[in-house]
């Protein structure tokens, strides 16, 4: 734990709300008892620097054995970032990767060319009466040099990452650089992503070495050139500008986002990322085929028994 004087406002009231580029105000999606907000991309902007998908996953109850099962599926052209407030999830990937994943750890798996994993609630979780879960799932997409890498995978426990106090609050810095400090998990252009805690009335200003920058309210309020902004929105701000939030009047909890833009357009299809259409559609034939064994793909050992279709297409097998 540390203290660093660039998390403190150098002005207090820095900022105005003419600051704000994009105001995200995503729908919540009820996927049977368990609700997701997406954040990104969003019709009026794909991406915060290289940040191209933003899921808020819960916060969710679960009893009688409930959880979560995210079966294996692809990924192509990002890295995935799970970061958790509360709960457990259990990865495993193509690679051979079993980990567990709990709050204030970060998951960072590297699809490249080409990787599946799956996500789901472990056994002695489902064995307890009652459990929650509540985090945040973004991807990053890759730098058009390194999308065609081969995957990899790091996890980073809690007491590995910075974390950073000033007056009234405690920063979590969970990939790149700000506020004079640097994560330690290995990313591919510049960024940064903090899990923040506020207490009421706090200030904390936004780093401002980074060309985008953005904030996700996931608990609480906090305060912009006097107008209040509730849990639930995302809001991303003009280069440049010096800006500093203040928490509200039952603090907040903050998801901060951004880095150097990519240098060209990236396109989305399913759970695919890549810088033109053509490699999409190969990643689409490849799991449509279904050949695991010698194939683009791989199912996650230990995690081989199922896996999810392309949406539209007939499953092969599982």
């Amino acid at each position: 734990m540390s203290w660093m004087p660039d998390i403190e406002p150098k002005c207090p009231e820095a900022g105005n709300i003419d600051d704000i580029e994009t105001l995200i105000v995503p729908r919540a999606r009820d996927l049977g008892g368990f609700e997701v907000r997406r954040a990104l991309p969003a019709p009026r902007r794909q991406m915060v620097g290289p940040f191209i998908f933003f899921d808020q996953m819960g916060p969710a109850e679960f009893i009688d054995e409930g959880g979560i099962d995210v079966r294996p599926h692809p990924h192509i052209g990002l890295a995935t970032v799970t970061y958790l407030y509360q709960g457990e999830f259990q990865h495993r990937d193509s690679l051979g990767t079993n980990q567990m994943i709990y709050p204030g750890a970060v998951n960072w798996m590297v699809a490249g060319n080409g990787v599946t994993h799956s996500e789901r609630t472990s056994a002695q979780t489902r064995a307890q009466p009652r459990h929650s879960l509540f985090g945040i799932q973004t991807w990053v997409a890759l730098p058009e040099a390194d999308e065609d890498k081969p995957a990899t995978f790091e996890h980073q426990d809690k007491d590995a990452l910075p974390f950073i106090t000033g007056e009234g609050k405690q920063v979590r810095l969970i990939l790149g650089n700000a506020w004079g400090e640097r994560a330690p998990v290995r990313t591919f252009s510049e960024m940064f992503y903090a899990d923040a805690v506020l207490l009421p009335g706090a200030k904390l200003p936004l780093p401002d070495n980074h060309e985008d920058r953005g904030l996700y309210v996931t608990e609480g309020s906090v305060l912009i050139a006097g107008q209040e902004f509730e849990a639930g929105q995302m809001m991303v701000f003009r280069p440049g500008d010096p800006i500093t939030i203040t928490a509200g009047e039952r603090g907040a909890r903050l998801m901060l986002l951004g880095g150097e833009t990519l240098n060209g357009p990236r396109y989305i299809s399913w759970n695919f990322v890549a810088s033109s259409k053509e490699k999409l559609d190969a990643a689409k034939e490849a799991w449509i085929k279904g050949d695991f064994e010698h194939g683009r793909f791989r199912l996650p050992p230990g995690d081989d028994a199922e896996f999810i279709p392309f949406p539209g297409s007939s499953p092969s097998g599982h």
